[in-house]
């Protein structure tokens, strides 16, 4: 038998003999009426006065003991944080015995005073002792913890038990998600939701998940971007919407890729993406600073100074600077091409010259983006839906934010021309004929919705996940989601 199998045995012979005393296992009837952190306040002296004495009803997670024959300290930690208390047979009677069958990782619930040890550790003497949860498999052992990222992925509940750093990541993960609530929302913005299942994938260039609606008869996929519904609420009348959304893309797994992920998506009318840029740079500020105390942050090794403002430059500009590719090859797709393969770099999409220069962007440049930088002029044959530039209608207003060496952000002017648009999406179908399944669908109820008009609109999505892999400086995706994705495996 091993180690862990003849642990289980005894927590659970542990357990029988509790029963037979008439303790129950899972009861439901102890009242709290004080947090660890609120035990803490009035150790400051919030809410006491001079000659009281409060008694505190807590409760929490064992996570250590120390057994010295009639009396026992532990430590205990709830969801805002750990204290200690002192266990004494003169104090709790025949509930001693019981607590002596009591493990690491039970749950139990304490009424007592505060006093404090020697060593000047606060402490709570009990008085009274009871069992809320009989945890019959162990916790990892305390000194090597769970340190195996897979193991820590599929057991996140584990994880998050054994590893207060992984613990605060999510909560730094809450505060961003609600920076940025707040920041739009005092900008004007309404939060609203969009369809999560969808009759057409749209929004992005992106595989799909697919499902069935058995009481429709009707296949529908599962949202790949909220765009096009944000959209038509702007033609509806919603000046400025935003919606912080699941999205789920049937593509592969990276640590920058995880097929169910969260973005921010939102629009404003009667402005450009020059305004969202703008916006942008004070958004990331507001956020950054509310979380971390700073305007700048050191990412894997690397200071990022979020001062600004940030750096603008084309897409092709920063091929030449920073790809090394020679000038004269950009406007020939063949030249691209063979430029391409002479970098050993795989090009699969290359029937429009923008999917050429986009995969040369990914591997040669997107890496060296470490300080935040705009890169804007996307051509027209990558960026569907979004206006052409005025000044050259073979690229578009459309910036992507880099930060990191990640994309992070990606935004533009809205194409709100209906005859435009839908000669967009011929070119997607076309597209998707020739087999490629991450072009877009052509989607006549959008194309009629612009028909009655949309104002002038800029609209951006911000990949969460990504940003709090930032402020968190984890490497992987996996780190700052709870419950990715991982190939499933036989108990």
């Amino acid at each position: 038998m091993d180690t862990s199998s003849q642990l289980i045995q005894e927590r659970s012979q542990k357990a029988k003999a509790l029963l037979e005393q008439g303790v129950e296992l899972f009861p439901n009837s102890f009242r709290v009426s004080h947090t660890v952190q609120e035990v803490g306040q009035s150790i400051l002296g919030e809410g006491r006065g001079e000659e009281e004495a409060p008694v505190f009803s807590v409760a929490g997670r064992i996570v250590g003991i120390r057994s010295f024959g009639k009396a026992s300290f532990l430590h205990f930690r709830d969801g805002t944080g750990q204290l200690q208390a002192y266990v004494r047979q003169d104090h709790v009677g025949d509930a001693y015995e019981q607590f002596r069958k009591f493990d690491v990782g039970d749950f139990i619930g304490l009424t007592g005073t505060l006093f404090q040890t020697k060593t000047g550790e606060w402490t709570l003497l009990a008085d009274g002792v009871r069992l809320l949860c009989k945890a019959i498999r162990p916790l990892p052992e305390k000194f090597h913890g769970l340190k195996d990222p897979e193991k820590r992925y599929r057991q996140r509940y584990l994880d998050l038990v054994m590893n207060e750093s992984v613990r605060e990541i999510f909560r730094k993960r809450a505060k961003i998600v609600q920076a940025f609530r707040d920041f739009l929302v005092d900008k004007g913005f309404l939060e609203v939701e969009t369809p999560m299942m969808q009759p057409i994938a749209g929004g992005a260039e992106a595989t799909p998940f697919r499902t069935h609606h058995n009481a429709l008869g009707a296949d529908l996929f599962l949202r790949i971007a909220p765009e096009l519904y944000l959209k038509r609420l702007v033609v509806g009348g919603f000046d400025r919407v935003f919606e912080i959304n699941r999205n789920f893309r049937n593509e592969g797994i990276s640590t920058r890729h995880n097929p169910e992920f969260t973005m921010l998506e939102f629009y404003m009318a009667y402005r450009t993406h020059e305004d969202l840029m703008t916006l942008t740079e004070e958004m990331f500020g507001f956020v950054t600073e509310r979380v971390l105390g700073a305007r700048g942050l050191t990412y894997q090794g690397k200071a990022i100074d979020l001062s600004t403002p940030w750096r603008r430059i084309t897409l092709e500009d920063a091929l030449r600077e920073l790809g090394g590719v020679d000038p004269s090859l950009l406007a020939d797709r063949e030249q691209l091409l063979s430029f391409a393969r002479s970098k050993e770099i795989q090009v699969t999409k290359a029937r429009h010259r923008g999917k050429i220069l986009a995969k040369l962007f990914d591997v040669l440049v997107e890496p060296k983006l470490i300080q935040p930088t705009f890169v804007v002029d996307y051509p027209v044959d990558i960026s569907p839906l979004a206006r052409r530039k005025s000044s050259d209608p073979e690229v578009t207003e459309r910036f992507e934010l880099f930060i990191g060496g990640s994309e992070i952000a990606n935004g533009f002017s809205e194409l709100n021309d209906p005859d435009d648009q839908r000669g967009r999406f011929q070119d997607q179908v076309a597209q998707r004929e020739e087999g490629d399944q991450e072009a877009h669908y052509m989607d006549e109820d959008y194309l009629h919705a612009l028909e009655y008009g949309m104002p002038p609109t800029a609209g951006e999505g911000i990949g969460i996940d990504r940003f709090v892999m930032l402020l968190t400086d984890m490497p992987s995706i996996r780190e700052v989601i709870l419950f990715p994705l991982l190939k499933q495996v036989q108990r």
